[in-house]
């Protein structure tokens, strides 16, 4: 896969809202099996570090968590009603809410965004329609299909579009491009809506590649940062 397979815009609207943002695009061949017992217990002893970390009201002061509700509000969008994934990962792990074992990209994205408290997309990329994605403001009536959720009204979200629509936001990802046991390739979004240094953005990302090769047998992975 070549590092240029996709390329990336941030359009004016996301860039206004949210000055600060950055995006690490990760791109890989995987095996997407269910999640091992090892991944799983990552997984839950992330979630048991946030629940002794925070108490309810000081998870959406998390400096990435924070600054994409920042972004929702410019937008126009109220984040305690559609709320960033890392915000609501968070929550459950602060109310002792077990959280879903699903698959193996899945469930790593999970766990990176429980420790970072950043909204990270993962994308089947055989799904994705042409190779051009573009992140902008959602638009009244735009059509979204979330996965578990169905129709979401996505205006004011930024939201990541393909030739055919949007593919994700931080709130939700869509139905049309999710990862499936059957996804041998994946796009990951990790959205620095904070401002992130070339320093947090290579942790963050070597953690993602580390748990990719160990849990979804990851290879020909290629990565790449871009800034509006």
């Amino acid at each position: 896969m070549n590092p240029a397979s996709f390329t990336f815009a941030v359009e004016s609207a996301v860039a206004s809202a949210a000055p600060a943002y950055s995006l690490l695009a990760i791109e890989a061949r995987v095996v997407n099996g269910p999640t091992s017992d090892a991944l799983w217990a990552l997984t839950t002893d992330a979630a048991a570090s946030v629940a002794a970390a925070y108490r309810m009201e000081e998870i959406r002061l998390r400096p990435a968590i924070d600054a994409t509700r920042r972004a929702y509000k410019a937008l126009g969008k109220e984040p305690n009603r559609y709320r960033p994934s890392a915000e609501a990962l968070s929550r459950r792990a602060v109310k002792g809410m077990e959280l879903y074992r699903t698959l193996a990209v899945i469930d790593l994205i999970n766990l990176v965004s429980l420790k970072t408290g950043i909204s990270i997309g993962g994308f089947d990329a055989d799904r994705i329609e042409g190779t051009h994605l573009s992140y902008g403001r959602g638009e009244a009536g735009e059509p979204y299909e979330a996965i578990g959720r169905g129709p979401l009204n996505i205006e004011g979200l930024p939201v990541w579009r393909d030739a055919f629509g949007g593919i994700g936001t931080p709130t939700s990802d869509n139905e049309r491009t999710k990862l499936s046991e059957s996804t041998r390739r994946v796009l990951l979004t990790v959205n620095f809506f904070h401002e992130a240094t070339d320093d947090e953005r290579l942790a963050v990302g070597a953690d993602l590649v580390r748990l990719l090769e160990e849990f979804a047998q990851a290879t020909d992975i290629r990565c790449a940062v871009v800034k509006p």
